[in-house]
């Protein structure tokens, strides 16, 4: 018998029998909310101690993976490196960037060979393969801890009732909703939590405005591009969807056009974060300011320029990002393929690093005919004044041919395809043919249930 359902003031829950208040917990939850506690302090923390902390730790890692993964101990053996010597400033920098085709070799090479008895057990972490490059890691009960708590420092930093009902509509197998009694982990393992509902992606907007108007929850999970749908929908057919305070964006780029929308459509505040399968939460929008703050606790993240070198304020560049905590999948210096810009000190007073936006990856950028890349100008805003455009994607094919897939409200009159046409190209710029291709409804979205607006489907090896 334990006390499980008994409640503290602020609906945490108790797992010892027999003590309702203040409550107390055991097992997982006793290790979480400890991390939880810790975390509390860290992100006000010396930034010079954060980072002494974060090569200590990678020290520790380095050690390890350096004696358990052949592929990680080459990696050191070619930068001229010891484990210890990860300890040092600026030794991390010697280390060549893993990419994601680097973590597609033997799992003899790849992961480590042993792990320490406390990090078992290990679960298998398949990524979407969007990039066409689908990648399997391995995962340990410490780092779904850290999953777990910066999950719950999301919550905690935006205020989220846990009383109130919760929503997310993602990519989840089948095509029911699928109701829960709570919140599920980690909020019941801490917390008392209202119901939840889970929606699949593929569901029409029409139903989901029904379902979420029946549910009435507080906060609503959701990918951009499904957000970006709900708020076309609503436009195109002049429907007011209920008021959802709370707009958690994940898995995608949020535009700052279609953070306005949602937010004075659903009179609620979008709340975005930044995270990916390999590496679980990178950094969460921060609820005064709207930087994003780097997890630096298990992540060290570094935004690079083309040389190589640290970004400064107000620079973008690739990420690359050591996960501390993972003994099992050395990913460290990890080339996630996306880029951010660096921002400054925030203004919460929190210490933690900042990101001022995450832009986009690689595969989002344009490849020009001499090899080299840029960010694409497509000249968007535009679109509605030449042609009733309701969405648009650019996909490059070759060096030389983008094709605008579009939905449209009416076929385009040779004149609206004309000044469509210009428009793009003014703002792309030569020496591209652009083709139109017209779809209905809505576009596609990858298996994943995610969507860019621009991709680049042309490779650098190309003639």
């Amino acid at each position: 018998m334990t006390a499980r359902g008994a409640s503290g003031l602020d609906g945490s829950l108790s797992t010892v029998a027999g003590v309702a208040w203040p409550p107390l917990a055991t097992g997982f939850g006793a290790v979480l909310a400890a991390l939880l506690r810790q975390l509390e302090t860290s992100e006000y923390a010396d930034p010079d101690a954060i980072a002494a902390g974060q090569r200590a730790q990678l020290a520790m890692l380095a050690e390890h993976c350096g004696k358990y993964s052949r592929q990680f101990k080459a990696r050191l053996a070619a930068a001229k490196l010891k484990p210890r010597d990860l300890g040092d400033a600026g030794a991390l920098a010697a280390l060549i960037p893993l990419r994601r085709r680097d973590l597609q070799v033997p799992t003899s090479e790849l992961y480590s060979t042993e792990v320490p008895q406390p990090h078992l057990p290990l679960t298998q972490n398949y990524t979407s393969g969007s990039t066409g490059e689908p990648v399997v890691t391995r995962q340990t009960n410490v780092t779904q801890l850290f999953f777990q708590a910066m999950a719950m420092r999301d919550h905690l930093w935006h205020g989220r009732d846990f009383r109130r009902r919760a929503a997310e509509m993602r990519s989840v197998p089948g095509d029911k909703n699928a109701r829960l009694d709570d919140w599920g982990v980690p909020v019941n393992t801490l917390y008392r939590s209202g119901p939840s509902l889970g929606i699949p992606s593929r569901t029409p907007f029409k139903s989901v405005l029904a379902t979420l108007a029946e549910f009435q929850p507080d906060n609503l999970l959701i990918y951009p591009n499904l957000l970006g749908g709900l708020v076309d929908y609503c436009g195109a057919h002049g429907v007011a969807p209920p008021a959802i305070p709370h707009l958690r964006t994940t898995g995608e780029t949020l535009s700052p056009e279609l953070r306005e929308a949602a937010a004075g459509l659903f009179r609620g505040k979008v709340e975005d974060c930044y995270s990916s399968q390999e590496l679980g939460y990178i950094a969460i929008e921060c609820p005064v300011s709207g930087l994003y703050h780097v997890m630096a606790e298990n992540l060290i993240v570094e935004v690079l320029d083309a040389r190589g070198k640290p970004c400064r304020e107000g620079e973008t560049g690739r990420l690359v990002i050591t996960h501390l905590h993972n003994f099992a999948t050395p990913l460290i210096r990890y080339d996630i393929g996306d880029y951010a810009e660096v921002a400054g000190p925030c203004a919460c007073g929190r210490t933690l690093p900042t990101l001022k936006r995450i832009v986009g990856r690689e595969r989002n950028l344009v490849l020009m005919p001499d090899g080299s890349r840029k960010w694409p100008f497509t000249g968007y805003r535009r679109f509605r004044d030449h042609a009733p455009v309701r969405q648009f994607q650019f996909v490059q094919l070759d060096r030389r041919t983008i094709e605008v897939r579009l939905v449209v409200d009416a076929p385009l009159t040779p004149k609206q395809e004309a000044g469509l046409r210009g428009v793009i190209e003014r703002s792309i710029g030569p020496p591209f043919e652009i083709r139109f291709a017209f779809f209905a409804d809505r576009l596609p979205v990858g298996a994943n249930g995610k969507f860019e607006d621009f991709l680049c489907l042309a490779t650098a090896d190309m003639t």
